[in-house]
């Protein structure tokens, strides 16, 4: 690959809700990444794969860069300066994530990633529903006879986990279907919550058909019969305005890797009744008051659920990746990608012998679109792709329930971003249109 090194560039601007972003824009904030300025296989990069993991601007790898400069120390253990000064940003960083998400600070654990966050309250049930946490972790007991409902276009991540808890508790799991449009079956969602249901497991946007689901609807039948929703966010987070409070779901997740942080860092978001309530899944140094050989007493939310090593420079990172989401406006940046997600499905769909996964025209999407090409398998599809600098996911993306309802077995799926281009999309729709004619695909 050859990197050729961007020119220097301001700060995208902020403009109001509704708005989108320019092409001029779009330009300027591409010069913020770096990766993204290279050949690959002889072709300027087309990244196309964001659904999967963004890229980095400079300023979050700076951000990062200069704690390990600067402000490298334990947090919330040292008295001296520097771990004073470590604590202060990281604690700012929580913060700063909160405003975003329209939560309280009390309210943001970190985790290693969206799946840590899912699994620690999946086993924070399983230890509720063994007698721990006392009177107060009564609502999080499960056992044969409760339900636990999730969806069929569930990333694995927000099934796999809750699978396993209804074996630990003997409760028994259920799955609103998905009809052939890529949309949840409403009409059954209100037949299948019932008074016996005691979590709603549901994607906001699926990562694989771009679907944003109706939660306001979802929420209200859920808690009209007292259950509780865990939300996967990971795939609204970077893309739309998130007012999670506002949503009134009792559970979030989302990663810092989907929004232009690092890895290593995501995040569970709790209403802190519920936090507070919850017995500890991991246990260890970091999130106790007293501890004696025969038994230990744990710190209110968060800090109970952040055991061990904190993710300090992850967390700053983030941080500064909101910052940047924020300064460029959500609401352009949503604007902006649902105008490339209609551009994908226009493209696609005029690709004679090329399928479109989820909803067509007139549905918003988030910017992503996942295609069957028939004839070809996805590893084919993406490879040939590959050898013209386009980069896009292929495979089940996490998500083989959803692909076995839709008729297939894997997808090619191309993803964007704030610094998506125009020309980038109708790069990927221009060769996918070659890629039946070279495998020799009758249509």
């Amino acid at each position: 690959m050859t990197f050729v090194a961007p020119p220097p560039a301001p700060a995208p601007d902020q403009a109001s809700p509704g708005q989108t972003l320019s092409t001029d824009e779009v330009l300027r904030i591409r010069n913020d990444f770096p990766v993204l300025h290279q050949l690959v296989n002889g072709h300027p990069l087309a990244y196309l794969d964001s659904g999967a993991t963004s890229q980095n601007p400079i300023s979050v790898m700076e951000a990062e860069q200069e704690y390990y400069e600067q402000r490298n120390a334990a947090v919330h253990r040292g008295a001296h300066t520097l771990a004073f000064a470590a604590t202060e940003v990281f604690e700012a960083a929580r913060a700063t994530v909160a405003a975003f998400v329209g939560a309280d600070e009390n309210e943001i654990v970190w985790t290693s990633n969206a799946t840590e966050g899912v699994n620690l309250v999946s086993y924070s049930f399983s230890n509720a529903s063994l007698g721990l946490g006392g009177p107060a972790a009564a609502r999080f007991r499960l056992s044969a006879g409760d339900e636990i409902v999730v969806t069929e276009m569930e990333h694995h991540s927000n099934l796999i986990p809750w699978q396993q808890l209804a074996l630990r508790t003997g409760s028994t799991l259920r799955f609103i279907p998905v009809l052939p449009d890529g949309t949840l079956d409403l009409a059954a969602a209100a037949e299948i919550l019932n008074p016996r249901t005691r979590l709603l497991a549901v994607t906001h946007a699926s990562n694989v058909v771009g679907t944003i689901n109706p939660i306001e609807d979802l929420v209200a039948m859920a808690h009209a019969v007292d259950a509780l929703v865990f939300l996967d966010a990971c795939q609204s987070a970077p893309h739309l305005a998130l007012d999670l409070a506002a949503l009134d779901v009792d559970f979030a997740v989302f990663s810092g890797h989907k929004m232009l942080g690092p890895t290593g860092i995501g995040v569970l978001y709790g209403k802190a009744e519920l936090l507070a309530a919850m017995p500890p899944f991991l246990t260890g140094g970091s999130m106790i008051t007293t501890v004696d050989m025969q038994g230990a007493e744990f710190l209110a939310p968060p800090q109970r659920f952040e055991a061990g090593t904190q993710r300090i420079s992850q967390a700053i990172a983030l941080a500064s990746a909101v910052d940047y989401l924020s300064h460029t406006g959500m609401g352009r940046i949503r604007t902006r990608e649902a105008e490339l997600g209609r551009r994908l499905v226009e493209g696609v769909t005029a690709i004679p012998g090329v399928r479109l996964l989820g909803p067509g025209l007139g549905v918003e999407r988030i910017g992503l679109a996942a295609v069957d090409v028939a004839g070809v398998h996805a590893h084919d599809v993406g490879q040939f792709l590959d050898e013209a600098g386009i980069a896009v996911r292929v495979g089940h993306h996490c998500a083989q329930p959803l692909h076995k309802k839709l008729g297939v077995t894997a997808s090619t799926r191309a993803s964007t971003y704030l610094y998506t281009t125009d020309d980038e999309v109708d790069r990927f729709l221009a060769v996918l249109a070659e890629v039946g004619p070279f495998f020799g695909v009758s249509r």
